[in-house]
Formats: C-alpha cells, sequence, structure tokens
C-alpha cells in the first residue's frame, strides 16, 4: 500500500502570470512541506512573504556537541514564525530534523554564549533562558515579553553558566513525573507556544 502523496502535481496550462511562481514547479509539480498558500512559489518569495509578518521574539539554542534537537527547534520556530534562530556555539548543526524548513527560516549564529549578550543588545531582545534550575520562574504563570530572545541549552547538560548569566530571567517548565529534565526540542516548542498563547 502506498501512501497519500503531499503537496501538488503539475499545474495546468497556461500558467499563472504571477513572478512569485517557480517555472520548475509548475511544470514538475510541488511536493515541499509547505502549505497551500504557498504551492508553486519559490523559496525567496515564500521567504519575503513570511518577513512582512514575522514575530518579534527569537530562539536561541547552544550547540557544544552537535546537538541533533537543533533541526527541531529550527523547524518549530518556523511554525511560530519566529523573526530569527541563533545558534550559540559550533555552526554546524545536523539539519535532517528541520525538514527543509531552515530554508524558510533566518538562522543566525555567535561564537559563544557572552556573544549572545552583546548580540541580544544590539538586536533589540531580552534574554530569557528556559532551564528547570533552582530558583526558576515558572513559565506558566511569567509575562514574556514580545521581544523575548528564547535561550535553550543542549540535550543532557542543559544551559551552561555563561548562557545562564546572559539572561535577565530563568523560567521553568512545569513537570510532573519522574524525569528529572524534558528534551530541549520539546522544551524550545513549549516555550513558543507560551509566547504564541500571550501575544500571537
Amino acid at each position: 500500500m502506498t501512501g497519500e502523496q503531499v503537496g501538488v502535481g503539475p499545474h495546468p496550462r497556461p500558467w499563472p502570470d504571477d513572478p512569485r511562481l517557480d517555472p520548475e514547479l509548475l511544470e514538475h509539480g510541488d511536493r515541499r512541506n509547505v502549505i497551500d498558500r504557498y504551492r508553486y512559489w519559490t523559496v525567496e518569495a515564500i521567504v519575503a512573504d513570511l518577513d512582512t509578518r514575522r514575530h518579534p521574539f527569537a530562539v536561541a539554542i547552544e550547540n557544544w556537541r552537535h546537538d541533533l534537537n537543533i533541526g527541531t527547534v529550527v523547524r518549530t520556530a518556523n511554525a511560530f514564525l519566529a523573526r530569527e534562530v541563533v545558534i550559540v556555539g559550533n555552526r554546524r548543526w545536523n539539519r535532517r530534523g528541520a525538514m527543509v524548513t531552515d530554508r524558510y527560516q533566518h538562522i543566525s549564529h555567535v561564537a559563544s554564549a557572552a556573544e549572545l549578550g552583546a548580540y541580544a543588545v544590539s538586536a533589540g531582545y531580552r534574554v530569557v533562558a528556559i532551564d528547570n534550575l533552582p530558583g526558576a520562574v515558572p513559565l506558566e504563570s511569567f509575562a514574556l515579553p514580545q521581544n523575548a530572545l528564547l535561550l535553550f541549552g543542549q540535550e543532557g547538560t542543559g544551559l551552561t553558566p555563561t548562557a545562564r548569566d546572559a539572561a535577565e530571567v530563568v523560567c521553568s517548565i512545569a513537570q510532573f513525573g519522574s524525569t528529572r529534565s524534558i528534551n530541549a526540542g520539546v522544551a524550545a516548542g513549549i516555550a513558543m507556544h507560551a509566547w504564541i498563547r500571550q501575544h500571537a
């Protein structure tokens, strides 16, 4: 049994006269992971349209050990239309989990958590770290700033001390089971949706 194909096939002729459309996609079909509104559009046209309505929050994640969660974070940031994703540390990351959404999402890089603090100031962000640390403020009751830069540590080790120092507040996500922490990609999704619920 074959699964149902995603997307649309070749566009019937005559083709629409629209500069946003990609002749290759019109000719051969569009099977990309995009919403129907963007069928047959070029990548550049999609990015330009998203840029007209991106939200003012951003996401940053530390990447010291080639964290496999970064792709998930990028994909979720695209889904919630974050202004950008900032990779802290190693520039290279595994793009498989992003499901090609990195083509439509602005991604920046800073070499260290200390640099992230300076970058946040220059870009007009307020850094809100997410980690279950002693003294952390519950995310569920915290008023996230509109210009929040949501900062996450990598899987297992959490935020580095320097990253914590770059944040004006650390928020925790309520947990009720036996595990000490939740997956970094999942935590990022929860925090982004918390921002969406408050501001979008």
